[in-house]
């Protein structure tokens, strides 16, 4: 894969950039305070009208695990689904004599 040098390569900004609306450290607060972006899918998005109904989904998310099941205790063997039966252990087939 050749990489293509343009001629007049230097340290200054493209014209097709424009920065003159800028504002320097707009969201360096929220970056040091360690906000996340995170991004949601389009029907997920729908149900919720704001970041603050999505935080109050996943606090509701949170109490509810934390109250149904405690976190100290984890389960010996993992669960099995349960919209199948059973599988049904095979039967031998019965042994025939030879006759010769």
């Amino acid at each position: 894969m050749t990489q293509h040098v343009h001629q007049n390569d230097n340290d200054e900004i493209r014209p097709e950039y424009d920065f003159s609306h800028g504002v320097r450290g707009k969201h360096h607060e929220a970056y040091r305070a360690g906000t996340n972006v995170v991004f949601l899918d389009p029907d997920v998005a729908k149900a919720f009208a704001d970041s603050a109904s999505v935080n109050q989904a996943l606090r509701l998310l949170l109490q509810l695990a934390r109250t149904n099941i405690p976190l100290d205790i984890q389960p010996d063997k993992p669960a099995r689904p349960t919209s199948r039966a059973p599988r049904r252990a095979k039967k031998s087939k019965p042994v025939r004599a030879f006759r010769g």
